[in-house]
């Protein structure tokens, strides 16, 4: 245990923003650099050491998580690094996008504010590369098999550097330009810088695994042929069929789905545009859809200089506590204020977009709502509410129905669906094609990176498995959800 009176006497304390009228002016990430240092070692002293630690459920990749608070506590970073990477290939990028669903699930959490988990998580990774403890950890020999892995995000990542340590030949294809899939394009440079990102590529490099950009499986190569060409293949191509909005006006100029506006503000980070190509300077910009990518739409909103931000939801604005019907240690659905939204704007509940209005050049100027209500289980409109807002920049922020379709990879694998949309598979990540798995959001549906990176993880079990009979590779994934995923 690291202080045995340390939930008592020790405060919860969380990781310093930097002030909104500096931040909105850069794409730096929001906090303050170096100040969790001075208060994460007693941050870290207020973990319980439970009896049953139920972090360990709460969190999909099983972190030893009081295993390393206690390291922490202890200033001993070189073990807590050990630790933490004992179950997680990235915790640079779960310890900054991750929801922390373990601290929802903290025993200390019943009934006082839980351990800052993921704060402890950052400093430790953080730490470690600074003092250059993270380095390759190539394969001791080769096992002559060769895999592909389809998509470069957490999931496809994550695999990829679990299946080249144990001795395959791994190559990582992605169609986009940069490795790195969501984390890349989807991840504002204010939630993640992508030096994180670039300084684990290069590790993984050195360990021996390739990638190909700029390739997209099912339209530049046959993924037939791929099969073909390799002993195993593994598809986390993630869930990127964005949920539509049919509505009138949709084809006006100035609607955009999110993964069309954000993609072109990081690659304006990555030096490919001055500015970007749709961009909300000076404009009334109206977010639908109050998720996590909703958020990062009015965060990147702002500092691109919008007139105004409004991020509608239609459903009902969640409470400040824990619901009832979402007891502890599950992670209840609450009313959260996102960096982005600490920056300004409106949030605006129970509302539903009914139509676009644009000007005579054929550009969107006005979005009509309705206000919606829940009667007898269903979203009806409130008769008399309806209204209009300035929209000249809108964003469809509304979720992921499933893996894209359009490329030919799910036909030409002649992989089959789940009832979903995703692509079905069984306890081993195995799809009905031999040799073909499926990892992350293209078979589980829109999640969690910290899903994503346990899936992958799980997956690289399973091929290594039916490349060599047997494996050392960890299993992450709790038994309830490995018989769910079956």
């Amino acid at each position: 245990m690291a202080d045995p009176k340390g939930f008592l006497s020790t405060e919860r304390e969380v990781a310093k923003s930097r002030p909104v009228e500096e931040r909105v002016r850069d794409w730096n990430e929001v906090y303050v650099p170096g100040s969790l240092l001075p208060i994460i070692s007693k941050q870290a002293g207020r973990c319980m050491d439970c009896g049953v630690p139920f972090c360990h459920n709460g969190c999909p990749l099983g972190n030893l998580i009081p295993e390393w608070n206690d390291y922490a506590y202890r200033e001993d970073w070189a073990a807590a690094s050990e630790r933490l990477h004992a179950t997680n290939n990235f915790p640079e990028f779960t310890g900054r996008l991750c929801p922390a669903p373990c601290e929802s699930a903290c025993v200390l959490g019943i009934n006082r504010p839980a351990v800052t988990i993921k704060n402890v998580e950052v400093t430790i990774i953080d730490k470690a590369w600074e003092a250059g403890t993270v380095t390759p950890q190539p394969p001791q020999r080769l096992s002559g098999k060769t895999v592909a892995v389809i998509g470069s995000g957490p999931s496809g990542l994550a695999a990829a550097q679990q299946l080249t340590r144990a001795g395959h030949t791994v190559a990582v294809y992605e169609r986009a330009d940069r490795i790195g899939g969501l984390l890349r394009y989807g991840i504002p440079e204010f939630k993640m810088e992508k030096r994180h990102v670039n300084r684990r590529i290069e590790q993984m490099r050195a360990e021996g695994t390739k990638f190909r950009t700029g390739v997209e499986i099912g339209r530049d190569i046959d993924a037939a042929a791929l099969r073909r060409r390799y002993d195993a293949v593994v598809i986390a191509a993630g869930a990127t069929t964005a949920r539509d909005l049919p509505v009138p006006g949709r084809e006006l100029n100035g609607v955009h789905q999110a993964m069309e506006y954000l993609p072109l503000a990081n690659k304006v980070q990555e030096g490919d545009f001055i500015t970007s190509p749709i961009s909300a300077e000076g404009k009334h910009v109206v977010v639908i859809g109050g998720g996590d990518t909703g958020a990062d739409c009015v965060g990147t909103a702002h500092r691109q200089g919008a007139a105004s931000v409004t991020q509608l939801e239609i459903m009902p604005r969640p409470s400040d506590t824990r619901p009832g019907h979402q007891p502890w240690p599950t992670m209840p659905m609450t009313y959260k204020v996102t960096s982005a939204h600490e920056e300004g704007g409106e949030r605006v509940y129970s509302v539903s977009t009914t139509r676009f209005e644009g000007d005579e050049d054929g550009n969107v100027q006005w979005l009509h709502m309705v206000e919606v209500e829940f009667v007898d289980g269903k979203l009806v409109q409130k008769p008399g509410t309806e209204r209009r807002i300035p929209a000249q920049l809108v964003t469809l922020a509304m979720g992921f129905t499933g893996t894209d379709r359009e490329n030919g990879l799910v036909e030409q694998f002649g992989l089959e669906l789940d009832a979903r949309g995703n692509i079905a598979r069984d306890a081993e990540y195995a799809t009905n094609v031999d040799g073909v798995f499926v990892a992350g959001d293209a078979g589980r549906g829109q999640s969690l990176i910290v899903w994503a990176i346990a899936e992958g993880r799980a997956a690289a079990r399973g091929v290594d498995r039916y490349l060599t009979g047997e494996s050392t590779l960890p299993y992450p994934v709790r038994p309830t959800d490995r018989a769910l995923a079956a």
